[in-house]
């Protein structure tokens, strides 16, 4: 209790001991007594014996110096640099049982707007606003000092640099005494009593801090890697509850648990052997998310997810929607009417500035089961996302047929390039990003936050059972149903006869070209798989999910073969998305590709051209296209004798694509996912007819 007693100082002295630089021209008299309380000999006696008082001394200045570094909360630290500002009520809004409060506030002429559930947290988020609008101070160190911050003095950020820091704002919480005390080893204690002694305590600090920054990060790593993320972020928002959004049981009886937590209108989530752990990566990704707080994880996440920059992911949006407002006439044509919109951008690396719209499609619908073609002349799904694919597809065979040319110019402006074990590989560094204006049709749309965030209390609407589930599209309609089916093939009389046409959702086809590529079978004669850089999602969706119904369903893949991955695509959303459109949705699906001038219109429920011829991108014409290359450019596959004459029959030349492909199909078998479903098999046994 006498240390304690030693150690402690009233708030009347930190209040007054906070103008530190004060020191410089006025040292701590050895006389000075602790001013709070009544005077006792347990508080005189540190200073008038034990090594001529200055064990006290430097306990105060311990005291002082750990104050100096520890943050504090917004609204001090925008007291302190602007004092007197006045904070105005401007909304309430919001149920009585759920408000929202809007707090302003004007700095430098600016007005900084901050909303919350409370006044009081809406008054904080305003103060951090206006916080992070600082990008210049007179005095350095003047603002680093108010701000908690142990930057070196000797940097200067009042300069008119780009990269300005925002770590400045980043902690707004305070931290222990105890953590700052172990920033000083004993050599600086020595220092620090020799800057006491000069009078020059506050030049000696910074000088501290500059010195100890790398111990003091490294510090912090370590506390922070210990901090529990459940308990540091009810730090930073109390009062949360988190959900248990399903409950499943796997192989040898292990159970698995994904909890849901919503943080300042957005939801996380995480999985787990418990729920425990699965709390833990939910507030993990939150604190990620919302305070670029990362901790590492000692245990592997299935919702651990890579994200594409914000700005990257804004840029390419605005370019496909610029693009199709082009096509449509300032959407004021009949066809700009549309629910989902879907888009492939081409980089060179993430440079935005090389970044080209390929291909561009709409449509929300599937053929009618009577207008299924043996021939190959009808496309089968017209969703945006299976028609931009398809629209990929026309786009490689172009940029193939290049290199049919004699020219060496014309090699060159093709993305491919020639490999000396025969076929054609990718450019380097050229990518390519998939924009959908909302989450894929099937398991991603299923757990999307528009669903789950109607009662996040109360978890029982969601299907449980069949959650990571393939999942199949209703004929004619809109949504998706769990497949049901064992039979891996439907029949062509079963069909015609009046049987539900069945297409896998637009997620597990998503997720099937992270394994096998984009190019599809014909294609994989000639060139290597063909993967997507990221998927940027305009509405309703949530990342975590996203990537967990993509890419971790199948993580028991097992090895695949050379140039063939699990690829890992980057996620993200939008910063502003454009409302949903309202209304039915329309019954055609329009595309177009780079070096095209118009937009191709398909009727969605023929899977033909409005005027009933067919498509560009339907499989008769891309057989024909690949009849003409086949003979002609350097293959990846042995030939064998001629070139088939049936459309089924030149899909199987790519061995490996096959194999591949038997191999994705048994890994959602063996994950307890579900059966993927073919079409009927005589819609491919047609003939090449030129």
């Amino acid at each position: 209790m006498e240390d304690e007693d030693n150690l402690s100082t009233s708030s009347a002295e930190v209040k007054e001991n906070r103008n530190i630089g004060n020191l410089e021209d006025h040292p701590i008299p050895s006389n000075e007594r602790a001013r709070g309380g009544t005077p006792s000999s347990k508080r005189k006696r540190p200073l008038e014996e034990g090594n001529n008082g200055h064990f006290c001394k430097l306990q105060l200045i311990w005291k002082k110096v750990s104050w100096s570094v520890t943050p504090k909360n917004a609204l001090v630290q925008l007291h302190e640099l602007k004092p007197g500002l006045q904070y105005k009520m401007v909304s309430q809004t919001g149920p009585v049982h759920a408000p929202v409060f809007a707090v302003a506030v004007e700095v430098n002429g600016l007005t900084f707007e901050g909303t919350g559930p409370t006044k009081k947290k809406a008054k904080m988020r305003a103060a951090e606003l206006a916080l992070k609008s600082f990008v210049q101070f007179p005095n350095a160190c003047q603002a680093h000092f108010a701000m908690g911050n142990c930057i070196n003095p000797s940097t200067d950020f009042t300069s008119d640099q780009a990269d300005f820091p925002d770590t400045l704002f980043k902690e707004f919480e305070p931290s222990t005494h105890s953590e700052d005390f172990s920033v000083y080893n004993p050599v600086n204690n020595e220092l620090l009593s020799t800057a006491y002694r000069h009078g020059r305590l506050l030049c000696h600090t910074l000088d501290l801090m500059g010195h100890s920054k790398q111990k003091k990060h490294k510090m912090a790593s370590k506390t922070e890697s210990e901090k529990n993320p459940v308990v540091l972020l009810n730090e930073l928002r109390s009062g949360l509850r988190y959900v248990c959004l399903s409950e499943t049981v796997e192989k040898q009886h292990i159970k698995s648990f994904v909890m849901a937590v919503r943080v300042d209108g957005r939801t996380f989530e995480g999985s787990g052997r418990s729920k425990k752990l699965a709390k833990g990566q939910a507030a993990q990704a939150a604190l990620q998310a919302l305070f670029n707080i990362r901790l590492p994880s000692h245990i592997p996440s299935r919702s651990k997810c890579h994200h594409l920059p914000q700005d990257f992911a804004d840029s390419v949006y605005q370019m496909v929607a610029q693009k199709f407002q082009e096509l449509t006439d300032n959407f004021t044509s009949m066809h700009a009417r549309h629910k989902t919109l879907a888009g492939i951008v081409m980089t060179k690396g993430l440079d935005i500035r090389q970044a080209q719209v390929i291909v561009l499609s709409s449509g929300t619908k599937c053929i009618n089961g009577e207008y299924i073609n043996d021939q190959g002349l009808a496309v089968n799904d017209c969703h945006a996302e299976i028609v931009a694919r398809r629209a990929f597809v026309h786009f490689l065979y172009s940029q193939l047929e290049l290199h049919l040319s004699k020219r060496r110019e014309d090699w060159e402006r093709s993305i491919f390039i020639r490999l000396k074990e025969g076929g054609y590989r990718l450019r380097e560094n050229i990518l390519f990003h998939l924009y959908v204006s909302t989450s894929p049709c099937g398991d991603a749309r299923l757990n999307s936050p528009y669903e789950i965030t109607t009662d996040l209390n109360s978890s029982k609407h969601i299907v449980r059972k069949y959650r990571g589930h393939l999942r199949t599209k209703i004929e004619s309609g809109e949504g998706t149903i769990p497949v049901r089916c064992h039979n891996t093939a439907q029949t062509w009389d079963g069909v015609l006869l009046g049987e539900q046409l069945i297409t896998m959702s637009c997620t597990d086809k998503i997720a099937r070209w992270n394994i096998l590529g984009l190019q599809g079978a014909l294609l994989s004669s000639f060139i290597e798989p063909m993967y997507l850089h990221s998927i940027i999602v305009g509405s309703l969706y949530h990342t975590g999910h996203l990537s967990r119904v993509m890419s971790h369903r199948i993580e028991d893949i097992g090895q695949l073969p050379a140039s063939y991955r699990r690829n890992q695509l980057l996620l993200s959303g939008i910063s502003h998305a454009d409302a949903r459109q309202p209304g039915k949705s329309p019954s055609f699906s329009v595309n177009w590709i780079v070096g095209n001038t118009d937009l191709e219109v398909i009727n969605a429920t023929t899977g033909k051209r409005t005027c009933g011829t067919p498509s560009r991108l339907c499989k008769h014409m891309f057989f024909t296209r690949w009849a003409k290359l086949h003979g002609k450019l350097s293959t990846r596959v042995p030939s064998h004798g001629d070139m088939p004459s049936v459309y089924s029959e030149a899909k199987l030349v790519a061995q490996t694509y096959q194999s591949v492909k038997q191999q994705l199909f048994k890994a959602f078998q063996k994950a307890g996912l579900g059966t993927w479903v073919k079409k009927p098999p005589e819609q491919d046994q047609f003939l090449l007819t030129v």
